[in-house]
């Protein structure tokens, strides 16, 4: 599910209407960034199937093995995400929360308590795999380390301390900007998969009745062959497509089009051609199955291939923390958790964006992963739970698409989410079995992302109907000032609010204390579309209310960064005119303290209250200028 590190700015219109180079430089870039997850998943996940398959490298075992990737990139890949799923976009963006936003908006029951867990859940899990996907795939990659000719041996004891070197410096390097580097991610990956391809082709020959695997009937046999423990094994084949949902998440940076054209024309045919010839060379050389990948690489290319391998997997890595940016972005404006620091590191990329916070906590968790699993096998048994999770989360939304959006009966929404629905829950299943193993670690990274998504969002809720019911009506207030005038101070006074019917808290306090009112008060709400970007045109609306009050409020897509002064210089286009350098900006503070009768118990009153200190500056957040900005605090119980 990852975002892209850099995409192109309306793109999300469609490729459709692109000129051809467009259109071809929009299709290589989607190599680099949709794709490289994927494209790292042959280093390892035929190793892993193999290795828990009774009979290793027999015949029964590769053809199996080889017959379940091939049919689960087909089902899970081309037919779900590529054909069906990639239907079902909110104004050209996917992702887990665009369509939890797109089946809020076209649901009859709006914005309804299922919805909105699945959206929570699925945001979640993506964490979750955030922080396992840089750490498996580029270890899986260093281990080649240990294949080196002649000297691979010696070398094996600096694997772990490389990999995080690597990964250190990929993680500091984020606050710079990738925009740069990012123009050789497309070629660079594009290079790797066409290298997959040919060193599958090249150890096809080595046994050409591998190709009987491209028949289903041998995933059944291996299956019916290895029964329960079959199963269990499911778990490692759904490594060979892990990265399928960034399929659907980076849709509105490249377009349809562009993704569905690099996934046949080059991504597929190169998986499935590598899986075939690791196939025929472990047939041929049954030892090879220990890292039949590495094995496959002719010795007089080893080392090119390898540090390619490298490369890989760091872009790979690269899009999924680009990925955790992007979707920490939605989170926030979706009101799912608190501001944050969330920085611009383009002037023309719209996807160029860097979270300090987010950075941090995945640098730490990736270090943590290497320092407690340590191998990539390890790794790969706890890799795998959050993407089929995500993945389900992602068909059960699908059904309020099909159902109110395409307005197909309830039948056929049942029906194709079954259809699909069967497929996750069995992976889902399997991986669960590795739980032991480490597939707990996903899990429990999600179930507290949950907590704190959930309790973010309750206790702004409580917060929100406290501080109404402690309000005075705006147009009451109007009355009152009328009655009594207040001394009238010159400029203009902005005063932000979230409920533009309640006179703010910082209004009250500014006529309580200071008792002045300014010659123009400005009442501005900033709201969240459920659509990714909102046109400029519809950005900004003005309601004048009397002499004194104008309420103005500002819209923004819920993968826009919002900045005030920008949007406030759109009022002059609307007849409201005032300058930015003399205006001041009232800010509500309120300091939170915990109580038992809040309608959250008392530990969770704790976790929201830690969740608001750590929350950015609203002056940052939304690019006010720090010299304009009048705080006014308030104590209030949750």
């Amino acid at each position: 599910m990852a975002e892209p590190a850099s995409a192109a700015p309306g793109a999300a219109e469609g490729a459709h209407h692109a000129p051809k180079e467009k259109f071809w430089a929009l299709t290589l870039g989607s190599v680099g960034v949709v794709f490289g997850d994927i494209g790292t998943s042959p280093l390892y996940a035929m190793r892993e199937a193999l290795a828990h398959s009774r009979g290793g490298g027999g015949e029964v075992a590769v053809l199996g093995v080889v017959s379940l990737i091939t049919w689960a990139l087909l089902l899970v890949v081309s037919l779900k995400y590529v054909v069906f799923l990639m239907r079902a976009d909110n104004k050209g963006e996917g992702g887990t929360l665009a369509l939890m936003a797109l089946a809020q908006r076209v649901s009859p029951g709006g914005r309804s308590a299922i919805i909105f867990f699945l959206g929570v859940f699925g945001a979640a899990l993506f964490y979750a795999d955030g922080i396992i996907t840089p750490a498996v795939s580029v270890l899986g990659s260093m281990e080649g380390m240990k294949e080196i000719p002649g000297i691979g041996s010696r070398l094996t004891p600096f694997v772990l301390p490389v990999t995080a070197g690597i990964l250190i410096a990929l993680f500091l390097v984020q606050s710079r900007g990738t925009a740069s580097v990012a123009k050789l991610f497309g070629p660079v990956t594009a290079v790797w998969f066409l290298v997959l391809g040919g060193l599958g082709l090249y150890h096809i020959a080595d046994d050409f009745s591998v190709l009987r695997a491209l028949s289903p009937h041998y995933g059944f046999l291996f299956l019916i062959d290895n029964g329960f423990l079959g199963f269990i094994i499911l778990g490692s084949v759904f490594l060979a497509v892990t990265g399928a949902e960034a399929l659907y998440a980076d849709m509105g940076h490249f377009g349809k089009a562009p993704i569905r054209t690099a996934w046949v024309a080059l991504v597929l045919p190169a998986l499935v051609l590598n899986y075939l010839g690791q196939g025929a060379l472990v047939l041929s050389h049954p030892g090879a199955q220990k890292n039949p990948f590495f094995q496959m690489i002719p010795e007089a290319i080893y080392w090119p291939v390898w540090l390619l391998s490298i490369a890989a997997t760091v872009i790979a890595s690269q899009a999924v923390i680009t990925g955790a940016f992007s979707i920490t972005q939605q989170a926030v404006q979706l009101g799912l958790l608190p501001r944050m620091d969330i920085r611009r590191t383009s002037e023309t990329q719209a996807g160029q964006i860097y979270v300090p916070q987010v950075n941090t906590y995945l640098l730490v968790g990736v270090l943590v992963l290497l320092v407690m699993f340590r191998t990539s096998s390890n790794l790969a048994a706890a890799y795998g739970i959050a993407v089929t999770g995500a993945m389900f989360v992602d068909t059960l939304l699908f059904f309020y698409i099909i159902r109110y959006m395409w307005k197909r009966p309830v039948w056929q929404a049942t029906l194709a989410c079954l259809g699909f629905g069967f497929l996750d829950v069995v992976f889902i299943s399997s991986n669960l079995l590795k739980i032991p193993q480490g597939a707990w670690l996903p899990l429990v990274l999600g179930a507290a992302l949950v907590v704190m998504m959930w309790t973010w969002t309750k206790g702004a809720q409580i917060l929100a109907e406290k501080t109404r019911r402690d309000s005075v009506p705006l147009l009451e207030l109007s009355e009152i000032l009328r009655a009594r005038a207040p001394y009238r101070a010159p400029g203009t006074a902005v005063f932000l609010t979230s409920d533009p019917t309640m006179a703010p808290v910082a209004l009250m306090h500014n006529l309580k204390h200071n008792k002045v009112l300014h010659e123009k008060n400005v009442i501005l709400t900033i709201s969240v579309a459920e659509t990714p970007r909102v046109n400029d045109d519809n950005r900004v609306a003005i309601e004048p209310m009397n002499e004194d009050f104008k309420r103005v409020s500002i819209t923004y897509g819920f993968m826009e960064s919002p900045n005030l002064p920008k949007a406030l210089t759109q009022c002059r286009k609307l007849g409201l005119k005032f300058d930015i350098m003399a205006t001041s900006f009232f800010l509500g503070r309120r300091s939170v303290v915990p109580s038992a009768q809040s309608g959250m118990p008392l530990w969770q009153d704790k976790l929201f209250i830690f969740l608001m200190r750590n929350a950015a500056n609203p002056t940052d957040f939304y690019k006010i200028p720090p010299g304009r900005v009048v705080e006014m605090g308030t104590q209030v119980t949750v």
